[in-house]
């Protein structure tokens, strides 16, 4: 079971496209941080809402993948150009079976089941549970980035526009219990903001490189591809849930500790255990007094032995295709670097320790990584 190589680098290469870059930024922003921070966002919004009719979600990962595949086709179109286009019912119809044109050879693998829902979400007019809750994700995600900018770009020309436009739009999402939970509480803001903060943390942090993924876009990286797999396998709903949003936060601890390389964990005996320990601690202490005890009690789940493979009382979790993306997206980031410019040798040894590792291995949930690591890239 493999994907084709241009959907992993479709994917991957949102890290290069630049959001708000007509605007003076104190650092650039990227598609697939801003993504990853919409998802986490609404997992988030997801927790306040399962009650709700027609609440599903799996149609909220996948929409989150759909919406994803789009921007990446689309690129940085602003908001206001896209709503000109999305009036005409005719030209937005042609519009997104273009967009399907483009995403079709690389997705055609996933089965046909997937094409269809991909094809049908962009074309539906209703505004379900789920939908809501991703565009108050989006509005949230973006807002959140517009913040900063507006503080370093007070006077700007259009600053108060974008802003009494967020404020009229946010206003249209408090209908949702999770909105009106992050307006009155100032924990919850805080653990959204922590979570936006993986943004700021690049990973190969010492080593010149171009793109300088995060380790928030590396998280998504292994979310979209660990649910891609799970769902070729068939997973149910609940594995597909778990498999995702471990991909998703497997990483979330980093935020207190940075990210540590694997060479340094690995330099004396016992240093990984002590670390894995202290994290631990801190999201103890940091993270889980921010949140409800259900949050907490998912994050403990995705953060805590995230690597291993869980099948106790019902509730299943494929570690180990999670830590076979993870290591698929440091030889990616790896390669990619040396393929535009990077001699560091450090990226050159992982690439050969990372591809040796996989080499004639057995496949991992079917996923075939002997072939990924060694022929497809």
């Amino acid at each position: 079971m493999i994907l084709p190589k241009n959907l992993f680098l479709r994917i991957f290469n949102s890290a290069y496209m630049e959001r708000w870059n007509d605007k003076l930024r104190p650092l650039p922003f990227y598609e697939i941080d801003k993504q990853a921070h919409k998802m986490m966002i609404a997992y988030f919004l997801g927790t306040f809402a399962e009650k709700e009719p027609g609440f599903d979600w799996r149609k909220i990962i996948e929409g989150g993948i759909f919406e994803q595949l789009q921007r990446t086709v689309i690129t940085d179109i602003k908001p206001p150009v896209y709503r000109k286009i999305k009036a005409d019912k005719q030209k937005f119809a042609e519009f997104n079976e273009w967009i399907c044109s483009q995403l079709r050879e690389e997705i055609e693998p996933i089965g046909d089941d997937f094409i269809q829902r991909f094809s049908e979400y962009f074309s539906e007019t209703h505004d379900d549970i789920n939908r809501k809750i991703l565009r108050a994700a989006h509005i949230y995600s973006s807002k959140w980035e517009f913040d900063i900018i507006e503080r370093t770009n007070p006077n700007g020309y259009d600053m108060d526009l974008i802003r009494r436009e967020f404020d009229t739009t946010m206003e249209e999402c408090y209908d949702l219990e999770g909105i009106k939970q992050l307006a009155l509480y100032k924990s919850y803001r805080q653990f959204i903001d922590l979570c936006g903060q993986l943004r700021f943390q690049i990973r190969w942090a010492n080593l010149y490189r171009i793109p300088k993924t995060s380790v928030l876009g590396h998280s998504l990286f292994v979310a979209v591809f660990t649910y891609l797999f799970s769902l070729m396998n068939g997973f149910d709903d609940k594995r597909l849930y778990n498999n995702y949003f471990t991909g998703l936060f497997h990483d979330l601890p980093e935020v207190l500790t940075r990210d540590i390389i694997s060479p340094v964990k690995k330099s004396v005996a016992g240093l990984a255990d002590i670390i894995k320990d202290y994290e631990r601690e801190q999201m103890n202490d940091v993270v889980y007094p921010l949140v409800t005890d259900r949050i907490h009690s998912d994050l403990q789940f995705w953060t805590e032995d995230e690597f291993c493979t869980v099948d106790k009382n019902g509730t299943q979790r494929d570690g180990c295709l999670v830590k076979g993306i993870d290591e698929l997206s440091a030889y990616i980031e790896a390669l990619v670097a040396v393929e535009n410019g990077s001699n560091s040798p450090e990226f050159k040894e992982a690439i050969d320790n990372l591809k040796f590792k996989y080499k004639n291995s057995n496949p991992i949930c079917n996923v075939d990584f002997d072939r990924i690591f060694c022929h497809i890239f």
